[in-house]
């Protein structure tokens, strides 16, 4: 688990800033759609939803990092 935080976190530093724009717009359509998924029938993970909502929380902290610098 730590080690996929750790790659994905290395895939960031080498995006670029609309890169980041785009799979933040991504990740939040993902989002939803996984959440109206489980509003209708359970997930059978619904920690995947967890997953997305950290991989966001962490895609907007790097493109904010970014743009402070």
């Amino acid at each position: 688990m730590a080690n996929k935080k750790f790659d994905f976190n290395r895939s960031l530093k080498d995006m670029n800033e609309n890169d980041l724009k785009a799979r933040i717009k991504e990740d939040q359509l993902r989002l939803k759609k996984l959440e109206f998924a489980h509003a209708i029938s359970p997930l059978e993970n619904p920690m995947t939803i967890r997953g997305v909502r950290k991989d966001i929380a962490r895609l907007q902290t790097e493109l904010k990092k970014r743009t402070l610098a």
